[in-house]
């Protein structure tokens, strides 16, 4: 069979491989491989050659050559299963709806930097293209999410501010921090501090509104979640349901419960009007960063997951209330739970480092999480698989929120652009130790 290479190519072999047993002090080899090649009988190594060195670099040229073609292998699976997340077009108009959409690596619209420490949370205002974060360089500051410009910086706590979140209305954004305090700023007054509430006895971990905004549910260092009454600004009840750190306290969406994540390594469901326990999560190793009820629209998907059957009837799914939670580790693992036995049902393996967030998708399909490893997870409930791991910022991932708003104006549509004017668009919002905040939007 004839070589593939010419005369010149295969002379140029010979040497290099030649010389690549001369240096490496295969000399019996040596001298046997140059006893068959008569044409070469004279040759002699010389490091100034050509062919000096070659075999050794053209091999470690092959390795990175493998290396850059399993790099762009994964780039293309990843633009593939990108492209089965896309928008469909309905029909002629263009138009594209992203009711399904979800994350990728190039869907980061804006890095908003100007905080001088850690960014701890983003809330998104429910009506206008607007997020607030809250930082350890004591402020919070106010950014337009669409155009990615700075409106404001609110200055009056003293210490890290650790939460933040708009009421229903968008009318009033509450922060809450070290210094002991929670603060009311008015966001139809330009964020004027109308009140500060006082009362706990050690940094303030999260602050958020009751349904329907009168009520604030407060959780501490201190062991105590507080329940505020904004008229009065007054602390109306004090729950004690653990004996360590509460890193957050979520209400249910009636208002009757909260979920709280502790540094005891549990998570407890509180029932707010009596201050009882209903429910404890034990199995966590590690303290517990984040909890959150499951929504009623991805209830189906875990059922499916967990293979647990739904309550028959109407009235009984009405009654139930929520019926799973989950909860984000320092042990890095996820957890999914039966809010009425308390029985873990599921753990999700995959983050690298504590996992401090928990969203979950407005399909109810996927749930997104964030964690100190610098990614964003997405998992499919149904089979409970991470399906897409997107390396989000440069240090640790603090926060995650999604919002879905309403952007642009009717006067910017016009026929040569379909896709212009007012769109419901989704949008996250991912918060680091680097000190930016990073917004996810669909890419049109």
């Amino acid at each position: 069979m004839s070589s593939i290479l010419s005369e010149r190519q295969q002379d140029d072999l010979h040497k290099a491989m030649l010389d690549y047993l001369h240096t490496n002090g295969f000399h019996k080899t040596y001298d046997q491989f140059k006893g068959e090649l008569p044409t070469l009988a004279d040759f002699q190594p010389d490091p100034s050659a050509k062919t000096s060195g070659l075999l050794a670099k053209k091999w470690t040229s092959v390795i990175r050559m493998q290396k850059k073609i399993m790099e762009l292998e994964t780039r293309l699976a990843q633009a593939l299963e990108d492209s089965s997340h896309m928008a469909i077009p309905n029909g002629s108009s263009g138009k594209q709806s992203n009711t399904d959409w979800l994350p990728t690596a190039s869907s980061a619209k804006h890095t908003l930097t100007g905080h001088r420490g850690t960014v701890n949370a983003a809330a998104f205002h429910p009506i206008y293209s607007v997020v607030a974060t809250a930082s350890d360089d004591f402020t919070i500051k106010v950014w337009d999410w669409d155009s990615g410009e700075l409106e404001r910086t609110l200055k009056s706590h003293t210490k890290r501010v650790s939460d933040c979140q708009f009421n229903s209305t968008g009318t009033t954004l509450v922060t809450c921090g070290y210094d002991l305090f929670i603060k009311l700023w008015n966001v139809e007054n330009d964020y004027q501090n109308f009140a500060t509430l006082r009362g706990h006895e050690h940094s303030i971990s999260t602050a958020r509104f009751l349904p329907g905004d009168d009520k604030i549910i407060s959780s501490s260092r201190d062991h105590t979640l507080r329940i505020w009454d904004i008229a009065s600004t007054h602390c109306i009840k004090v729950i004690t349901p653990h004996d360590a750190w509460i890193r957050c306290a979520v209400p249910s969406d009636d208002g009757r419960l909260a979920i709280t994540a502790s540094g005891d390594h549990t998570s407890k469901v509180v029932e707010l009007s009596s201050g009882d326990v209903k429910a404890e999560f034990r199995g966590h190793e590690n303290d517990v960063e984040a909890a959150e009820f499951c929504p009623p629209h991805a209830i189906a998907a875990i059922r499916e997951l967990v293979a647990v059957k739904a309550p028959q009837g109407a009235q009984a799914l009405a009654n139930q209330g929520p019926v799973f939670a989950v909860t984000a580790s320092r042990d890095k693992t996820v957890k999914i739970w039966d809010v009425n036995s308390g029985q873990c049902l599921h753990t999700l393996h995959g983050h690298d480092d504590w996992v401090h967030a928990i969203v979950f998708h407005p399909n109810g399909q996927y749930m997104l999480t964030a964690a100190d490893d610098h990614t964003i997870r997405i998992w499919d409930l149904k089979t409970g698989r991470c399906t897409r791991k997107i390396e989000a910022h440069v240090q640790f991932v603090t926060s995650m929120s999604w919002g879905r708003q309403v952007v642009g104006t009717a006067s910017q549509s016009s026929d040569k652009d379909p896709n212009a004017g007012p769109r419901l668009v989704n949008v996250i919002a991912t918060t680091g130790s680097d000190q930016s905040v990073k917004i996810w939007v669909p890419t049109r």
